[in-house]
């Protein structure tokens, strides 16, 4: 069995430490991303509540009492459910008329009205040579209107078998 150098233990160790260094900052980079994320989402929470605009000393206060109040479980499910409900309420409002579009223009499109499009909630498919996404039919119909454009409603691959599939019982009757 040969024996390592001295030379080249130390190189091999400090290659572990390095490693180890570098996974050690990659943890602390991740911990970090996700703690923004929770007050990212705090603050969301809280301007959804409608608090985003009282004074910093009766939002803290508010919190604190709030703090005092979740050990009460009951209470505590009575806000998750409500909280659960309007969240649900708040999803399902905001998507409800939104459907898969896609949209095709005569000519290349100025950059400021590119822009409007994304606004509603469009992208450009650089493949496909169209803006696609799911947004309000009636107001990217309008915007299209501005430039020549035709809008399309995109159906999923499920819809249009059933849509075929219900043609087919028609046919029998």
């Amino acid at each position: 069995m040969a024996r390592t150098s001295l030379a080249e233990r130390m190189s091999r160790l400090e290659q572990q430490r390095a490693k180890l260094a570098e996974q050690e900052a990659r943890l602390k980079a991740d911990e970090r991303k996700q703690r923004t994320r929770r007050l990212v989402e705090a603050g969301t929470l809280i301007e959804r509540a409608g608090l985003i605009d009282l004074e910093e000393a009766a939002l803290y206060g508010g919190l604190l009492s709030l703090a005092e109040s979740v050990r009460d479980k009951a209470k505590l499910a009575d806000w998750t459910k409500a909280g659960k409900a309007a969240l649900d309420q708040d999803t399902v409002g905001k998507d409800a008329t939104n459907e898969p579009l896609t949209v095709i223009f005569p000519a290349p499109l100025p950059t400021p009205f590119a822009t409007r499009l994304r606004g509603a909630g469009l992208r450009w498919n650089k493949v496909m040579q169209h803006w696609e996404g799911l947004a309000d039919h009636d107001v990217v119909a309008a915007l299209a209107a501005e430039q020549g454009g035709s809008v399309r409603r995109v159906h999923s691959t499920a819809e249009s078998d059933r849509e075929r599939d219900r043609g087919r019982k028609s046919d029998r009757s």
